[in-house]
């Protein structure tokens, strides 16, 4: 029988966004390097917290976020009344293409930027458009030529996912400055947290009415299962996404845990210093042994091989080793693989078997 029930045009255009993998037909004992997640989970407070609201699942969360909101403020140095809560960063880009694009309009963003930017322009009924980036980096200039009449958002996350590459804040500062005034450049932070010393742009945002910043606790704070991101912006821009959010739609438990694991910050100095320390490890030794690696900003590196052929060799050679990484083929980087940051022990065994696969590979 066929419906007369149809989705609004476009809708079924959309691809379904596929995460990371997170088994391996056949085997029980992987090592997961694809999502980049927190190989040390959160933190014990964090853990204590989300634990102690077990009496409390009765009773509605906060519909303002308050407590989290404060502590957001108080860590990052930020003005609380201008964050909003999330359930998970994806979620604020959802909000935003839904509130500021449509019918006509178009969503600029990196043409290795990550997909949630294209799905939710999809999702709103705007045109997404892929800008060039220059070797693997934002390209400023490009998307400055790319904006026009019709650009009403421009996505960048800096660091990148999944190139792990950064751009400086005089270069989103440049981009910020020359859009046209009816445009927002959103800043995924995502990944800022691995940066010692970076606000994510919040200082950018402080200064300009044109400049919105998302973060996540799935990242540093390893809370991925839970869902939790937040945003800052210009209070208009904030009071308008309020208006798109369901009023509860951050659920008791993961509020306590995020406040739990922002103020936790002797714990994410130590996450941040054992990645920076072992995302280099990665690094020299994917150079040592041929395989193309820019300096990564972030909790994973960007593997570039010599073709797509020796890509999917080196994936399954690490599949087959129990270890498991990320094809980017629908990220335009069909030669590339991405390896999450693990464990020290992760990280040397991704070596052997890589170390291995260089010796016995040979381009058919």
């Amino acid at each position: 029988m066929t419906t007369r029930i149809k989705p609004q045009p476009g809708v079924m255009d959309i691809e379904l966004y596929v995460g990371g993998k997170g088994h391996i037909k056949g085997q029980s004992n992987t090592i997961k390097l694809s999502s980049n997640e927190n190989p040390w989970g959160p933190s014990e407070a964090a853990k204590q917290a989300y634990r102690a609201m077990a009496g409390e699942l009765h009773v509605y969360p906060s519909g303002d976020h308050t407590e989290l909101r404060m502590a957001i403020a108080e860590v990052h140095g930020v003005d609380a009344d201008r964050v909003i809560c999330s359930n998970g960063s994806d979620e604020l880009i959802s909000f935003l293409c839904q509130a500021y694009a449509g019918q006509g309009d178009e969503v600029l963003f990196t043409e290795h930027g990550f997909l949630m930017y294209k799905l939710c322009a999809q999702g709103a009924g705007a045109t997404p458009v892929a800008v060039p980036e220059k070797e693997r980096r934002t390209d400023v200039d490009a998307l400055l030529a790319a904006a026009n009449e019709k650009t009403k958002l421009v996505f960048i996350a800096n660091p990148n996912n999944p190139t792990g590459t950064m751009i400086s804040d005089d270069d989103v500062a440049r981009l910020a400055d020359g859009l046209p005034d009816h445009t927002l450049l959103v800043l995924d932070g995502a990944y800022a947290e691995f940066v010692e010393g970076f606000d994510g742009h919040a200082s950018l945002v402080e200064e300009r009415e044109n400049v919105f910043m998302t973060r996540t606790f799935s990242k540093i704070y390893g809370l991925g299962g839970l869902r939790l991101g937040w945003g800052y912006g210009p209070a208009e821009i904030v009071n308008t996404l309020h208006r798109m959010r369901g009023p509860f739609n951050v659920n008791a438990s993961v509020l306590a845990a995020g406040e739990a694991a922002v103020r936790d910050v002797d714990y994410t100095q130590k996450c941040r210093e054992t990645n920076a320390q072992w995302a280099e490890f990665l690094r020299e030794k994917l150079l040592g042994m041929g395989i193309a690696c820019d300096a990564s900003q972030t909790n994973f590196v960007l593997a570039r091989f010599g073709s797509e052929t020796e890509a999917d060799a080196a994936d399954k050679a690490l599949g087959d080793a129990g270890l498991i990484v990320r094809a980017v083929k629908s990220y335009g980087l069909s030669e590339c693989l991405r390896i999450t940051v693990g464990k020290g022990a992760d990280c040397k065994r991704v070596v052997q078997v890589l170390q291995e696969f260089k010796e016995s590979w040979v381009e058919a």
